[in-house]
């Protein structure tokens, strides 16, 4: 397995969605909630600012329609 983080495998919608849930889940954990969240939170804020999800990679998936994906 192999983790190129310079081939973006998370597209425009699907990051714009992970940081609008990573902020929320941030301003959550100062309102009272559990700090996992925001933990989860920061992990959700990288992948949308990198681009890159390790996750998707495990599974061969690319939400980036201008790259084809990791095993292909």
């Amino acid at each position: 397995m192999h983790f190129d983080i310079t081939k973006p495998n998370v597209g425009n919608i699907d990051s714009l969605i992970r940081a609008v849930v990573g902020v929320l889940l941030i301003v959550a954990v100062f309102r009272g909630s559990s700090w996992i969240g925001g933990l989860i939170g920061a992990v959700l804020l990288a992948t949308a600012y990198f681009q890159f999800c390790p996750a998707y990679t495990l599974v061969d998936f690319s939400s980036n329609k201008d790259v084809a994906p990791v095993g292909k």
